[in-house]
């Protein structure tokens, strides 16, 4: 059964910690993308970030959290096994290879890689799963013996009706945001030399 506490609280994080870094982050050029880390056992917020491209091309969402979780001093981290990763977007081959290798059990998504093609004409997720991969979209294997995958959009729709209407609504606000976005770094991109805009 879903939990809508914990929902609730990852879009939080979503909504107040990683969208104003990524608004900032698109305005240098970078793409949409973010992600957070959280302790299990408070859901208090260790570090969220962005997408850093212009700076790197490997420094995705998801890439860029884990460089400045691990840039923190150890005191302040948490072991993964203990946290909560979160994404804005479904995680490419690229960082779920770093989500494994940094030792999470779990990691949750808002948008899908069908989202990120379709929605934000941001196709290379699904193109290297299919190019390198072979595999078609959907094709990973999302619960391993290394983690669990969540969508968060699938999980809102497992909750009773109340709670299902106002965590959908949520979501349709927060994607408004996101849109916009994503109508910034479309515009944009040809400024960049990121490789894959």
């Amino acid at each position: 059964m879903s939990d809508a506490s914990l929902i609730d609280r990852l879009l939080d994080v979503v909504e107040h910690d990683i969208v104003p870094k990524t608004a900032d982050g698109v305005r240098q050029g970078n793409k949409l993308f973010g992600a957070a880390i959280l302790r299990k056992s408070d859901r208090s917020l260790i570090i969220a970030e962005t997408n850093n491209e212009i700076e790197n091309p490997l420094w995705h969402g998801e890439i860029h959290c884990l460089k400045r979780f691990y840039e923190m001093p150890k005191a302040e981290r948490v072991d993964t096994s203990d946290a909560i990763f979160v994404a804005t977007h479904e995680p490419c081959s690229l960082c779920l290879s770093a989500i494994t290798w940094a030792g999470f059990d779990n990691f949750y998504y808002l948008f899908s890689h069908e989202d990120s093609r379709d929605s934000f004409a941001i196709p290379h997720d699904l193109k290297i799963l299919k190019e390198v991969f072979r595999l078609d979209p959907g094709g990973y294997n999302a619960e391993n013996a290394y983690w669990k995958s969540f969508s968060i959009r699938k999980l809102v729709r497992e909750l009773p009706p109340a709670d299902r209407t106002r965590l959908e609504a949520r979501i349709e606000a927060i994607s408004r945001r996101y849109d916009a976005l994503s109508d910034t770094y479309q515009a944009s991109k040809a400024d960049n030399d990121i490789p894959l805009n």
